[in-house]
Order: C-alpha cells, then sequence, then structure tokens
C-alpha cells in the first residue's frame, strides 16, 4: 500500500502543473460538442503517459534516450508539432463554439495531436524518468506493480477530469467569447513551448 500511495502522490506532482497536454485535453472538453467527442484527446494522452510510465520504470527510456540522435529528432519533431497546434489553436473562433458541431479537432487530429505534445516533449520524458522510473528503483515484484498501477490509474483519471472540466466551462460560456480567449491563451502557451524546444534544439547543436 505504501508504494501505491507514493506513485499517487508523484504522479500527481508530475501530472498538476500547467502543460500544453493539459491544455490540449481541457481545451477539447471546452469546445467539443459533448464530452464523448472529446475521448480521442483523453484516450491518447492515458495511453502515452502509461508508455511513457512504463518505459521509465522499466528503464527503455533510459537507454533510448542515450541517443543523442533521437533526442535532437524529438525536439525537432516537437516544435514543427507545437507551431502548427499554436496556430489551429489561435485560429478557432469563439463564435464558431456555439455551432452543434463545436469547434473541436477530428479525432484523427485529436490523436495526432495528443500524442504529439506527449511523446514529443523530451523534458516530459527526462521528467518521468527522473521522478517515476528512479522512484520505482526502490520497490520490486508487487510492490512496483502497485506503485507503476497507481502512477497510471492517476494520469488517465486527471485527463477524463480536464476534458470533464472543460465541458463545464463549455456549457457555462453562452457567449463563446470565454473559449476564444482560452483558445488565444492556448496559442500563446503552446508557442511558447515551441520556442523552448527550438532553443533546446539549437543549445544541443
Amino acid at each position: 500500500m505504501e508504494a501505491f500511495i507514493h506513485g499517487i502522490i508523484l504522479a500527481f506532482g508530475l501530472i498538476l502543473p500547467l502543460g500544453v497536454q493539459n491544455l490540449f485535453v481541457f481545451n477539447q472538453g471546452a469546445v467539443q460538442a459533448n464530452l464523448w467527442q472529446a475521448m480521442p484527446a483523453v484516450v491518447t494522452a492515458g495511453l502515452c503517459d502509461t508508455v511513457l510510465i512504463l518505459a521509465a520504470v522499466l528503464g527503455v527510456s533510459l537507454v533510448i534516450l542515450s541517443f543523442s540522435w533521437l533526442k535532437t529528432a524529438l525536439l525537432a519533431g516537437g516544435f514543427v508539432f507545437l507551431a502548427y497546434m499554436g496556430w489551429v489553436a489561435w485560429q478557432s473562433k469563439a463564435e464558431d463554439s456555439q455551432t452543434a458541431e463545436g469547434t473541436g479537432l477530428p479525432p484523427s487530429k485529436q490523436i495526432m495531436f495528443a500524442a504529439s505534445v506527449s511523446l514529443l516533449n523530451p523534458h516530459a520524458i527526462l521528467d518521468t524518468i527522473g521522478v517515476i522510473g528512479t522512484s520505482s528503483l526502490q520497490y520490486a515484484d508487487s510492490s512496483k506493480l502497485l506503485f507503476t498501477a497507481a502512477c497510471i490509474l492517476v494520469s488517465w483519471l486527471w485527463f477524463f477530469s480536464l476534458a470533464f472540466a472543460g465541458r463545464l466551462l463549455g456549457n457555462l460560456d453562452s457567449s463563446g467569447r470565454l473559449l476564444g480567449l482560452l483558445g488565444k491563451f492556448s496559442a500563446i502557451f503552446i508557442w511558447g513551448a515551441a520556442l523552448y524546444l527550438g532553443y533546446s534544439l539549437m543549445a544541443g547543436l
């Protein structure tokens, strides 16, 4: 039980800070016509986090990121995807959120973008390795399994909660102005993250 509680605390500590992944899931919950239409973003983010957590606990991610060319590719890919996603967020119009279809992305783009902000962020991957991967070393057998399960459970519950909170905001925002401002704020935040990746890429060359 100690390992399970430890996993919950660590996972919350990693996932609670405002980030591009969280903003994207929340935004899709807000702008989609209903909560179920935001599920591609939720499920993709949850699956990606599950993969990262398992890779960190098993030590796979540390081996992969030991290749400098792969880290460079992740940084470059992350910069391109985030720059484009910021443009999409900026183009969203407040008045469009009042249509029956909403302004949320279609399932295919939700999956692509959720995967990009989850897997193409080397800093998030390194955080997962440094915190979850390192902490898991103190456990073995069933304790390590409970620790890993707790981290994964928190991740999934958090993404569902974000989409649900976004949907509540969407229902309360009858004018659509707040959602329009949210789109602009998300775009600025995403572009900021893209610039940071670009800076990291240039610094590593």
